[in-house]
């Protein structure tokens, strides 16, 4: 543990020194919410007002949009040689990834936060309960773990910073091509089916569904929590496996 917090004290200065991941974690999200809330939202029927409908998509995009960094930052370990001047020192290996994770954990949380607060201010009012509330927090977090440890697992399998944050873009690109947006049943064939079955509609039907007071059924709650579940699993199995191969 705590080997595991010096390391993420480590990765914090390094994402604060960048500035593009800083924009790309945090602000970019917010720019994407604006400009589809005030520029492009009006043109879409939804059911509702949009901002209300747009914001649980938001908050998994801006999960999302901090993933290559992480990525990129786990390969510029393993390729730039810091873990061979770990292993000669009392340090935990395992506390390298633990604390990416982490890392990445903590700054989508900060994220998350900074989008709800520009939703309130532009008109987003969920009608959810206090524990509605703690039910969103909750598949939020496991989300962003579970996207943290394919991340890192992706960064791993890498062979450099540059095709590791290439690696990112399907999961950065994924949640566009769901319910984020707009309905999934308002695409064209194919595009349809493809929202419908793939991890985020689930996962973005079932937060909306929380926010809005109105829990979604059973069976897409379920869905999310196998899919969260399922994706935090290969990533950390995937990752032990790589870095004991690499490190």
């Amino acid at each position: 543990m705590s080997n595991s917090t010096t390391m993420l004290g480590r990765n914090f200065k390094h994402t604060v020194r960048n500035p593009v991941a800083v924009f790309n974690a945090i602000l970019l999200p917010i720019v994407l919410l604006l400009m589809f809330v005030f520029v492009i939202g009006g043109a879409f029927d939804v059911g509702e007002k949009y901002i209300d409908y747009a914001t649980p998509g938001m908050i998994i995009l801006a999960i999302c949009y901090g993933l290559s960094a992480t990525a990129t930052a786990v390969n510029s370990d393993m390729t730039k040689g810091i873990i061979n001047r770990f292993k000669v020192m009392d340090i935990s290996r395992s506390a390298v990834l633990v604390a990416h994770v982490a890392e990445t954990l903590l700054r989508s949380l900060i994220a998350v936060a900074a989008i709800i607060g520009v939703a309130f201010a532009v008109g987003f009012r969920p009608d959810a309960s206090f524990a509605e509330w703690l039910g969103a927090i909750g598949l939020i977090v496991l989300v962003s773990f579970a996207t943290s440890w394919i991340t890192v697992a992706l960064g791993l399998f890498a062979k450099t910073p540059e095709s590791a944050g290439m690696a990112c873009v399907p999961l950065i690109m994924l949640p566009f091509l769901s319910s984020a947006i707009v309905p999934a049943a308002t695409m064209g064939a194919g595009v349809r089916q493809f929202a419908e079955y793939q991890p985020f509609t689930p996962i973005i039907e079932t937060l909306r569904g929380l926010l809005a007071g109105e829990p979604a059924s059973t069976s897409s709650a379920v869905q999310a929590i196998v899919w969260c579940v399922g994706i935090a699993a290969i990533g950390f199995v995937w990752s032990l496996s790589t870095f004991k191969k690499r490190a």
